[in-house]
């Protein structure tokens, strides 16, 4: 008999734990792989005093599922949400980021995730990190499983959005335990280094970090992960529409012409690397004034919609300037996790993302 995914939680809810609930239940359970008749998961305990406690529920666990019929190989990592405090006993496995000065050759495409889609822009400063985590929560709430990979390596800014600023763990130094915030499994360099360490780092030790995150990464069974690029054409964006599968990439721009020149070489770049181009959002379209009500559009007007129908590629919205989207934003809870009308925004993009069958 082979097992699934299903039956291994199944199985883990008949076990009881000492304080009550049970692994499955408790939602201790992470990065739960099934590979044949080998399975592999992570018991994340509430704080590290627990996990130290947790010894003999991880031998049960273990014990439990190597049991069940075609199992062979078990393999049960403990971890917690904190960093345990220091201790006399031997280091953790070292987890390095973009020490890699040439990244390996092969393909980087994550195991268990059905669909990558790229948002991306030509130019920075148009609100295409705000478009991503908030589109990632607005198909989380939709009832997708959503990872979001923040791949601008130089100017990572999902960690603030997304209101998560702890580090990753590792079990063996190699493998990545990824982060949630807002029913999101998440990814970013920021994780990894203090808010205000720059990274310095050129072309290959780049890729590198990109292969790391994407491949290392235990991102479990996904329908979409959205990664969030850095603006312009450069050597992320390239390394992973060539290295992995991308199912398609959304260009992010202001109306303004500045923007939208550059977001065409954005869109040219997406072409040349036989990346398809799933649409366009235009951001900061218009700013309505709380106090009158009056409309003005700062950056102009319709020139993303125009530009969209130009080149005969879907138009997927347009969003306003909104003050509470950057409060929010800054503040670590995005937009579309509430129930404001540009909440209700990007549930309808999500929305229109899912009935298109493009997530």
């Amino acid at each position: 008999m082979t097992q699934t995914r299903e039956t291994i939680l199944e199985a883990l809810r008949s076990l009881g734990l000492p304080d009550g609930g049970d692994p499955v239940s408790r939602d201790m359970v992470r990065a739960l792989k099934v590979d044949g008749a080998r399975v592999s998961f992570v018991l994340e305990a509430e704080s590290p005093e627990m996990a130290r406690k947790m010894e003999p529920v991880r031998l049960a666990c273990e014990g439990l599922v190597r049991k069940l019929p075609g199992v062979e190989q078990v393999s049960v990592a403990l971890t917690a949400h904190g960093p345990a405090p220091k201790a006399p006993a031997a280091p953790a496995p070292s987890l390095k980021i973009g020490g890699h000065p040439t990244p390996q050759a092969g393909p980087m495409n994550p195991t268990g995730v059905k669909r990558i889609i790229a948002v991306g822009s030509g130019k920075g400063g148009v609100g295409k990190s705000t478009v991503a985590s908030n589109l990632a929560v607005a198909l989380a709430r939709a009832g997708k499983k959503v990872g979001l990979l923040d791949a601008d390596i130089y100017g990572p800014s999902q960690p603030r959005m997304m209101g998560v600023n702890k580090r990753p763990a590792s079990p063996d130094g190699k493998t990545i335990i990824p982060l949630h915030g807002h029913g999101v499994t998440l990814m970013s360099i920021g994780f990894m280094l203090p808010e205000e360490k720059a990274v310095v780092w050129r072309g290959p030790m780049l890729m590198g970090a990109l292969q790391q995150m994407l491949t290392q990464v235990e991102w479990g069974d996904l329908d979409v992960l959205i990664v969030d690029l850095p603006p312009g054409t450069g050597d992320v964006a390239m390394t992973l529409c060539q290295r992995s599968d991308v199912s398609g990439a959304i260009v992010v721009s202001t109306p303004q012409d500045v923007a939208l020149l550059d977001a065409r070489k954005a869109l040219n770049m997406f072409e040349l690397l036989k990346t398809p181009v799933l649409g366009l959002i235009e951001n900061m379209g218009v700013y309505h004034c709380p106090n009158c009500g009056h409309e003005a559009h700062i950056f102009g007007q319709g020139g993303v919609k125009a530009e969209a129908e130009k080149l005969g590629l879907p138009f997927l919205g347009s969003l306003p300037i909104d003050l509470e989207t950057r409060l929010a934003g800054d503040a670590g809870t995005p937009i579309a996790a509430g129930d404001s009308p540009m909440a209700a925004a990007y549930g309808a993009l999500a929305a229109r993302l899912i009935t298109g069958g493009l997530v």
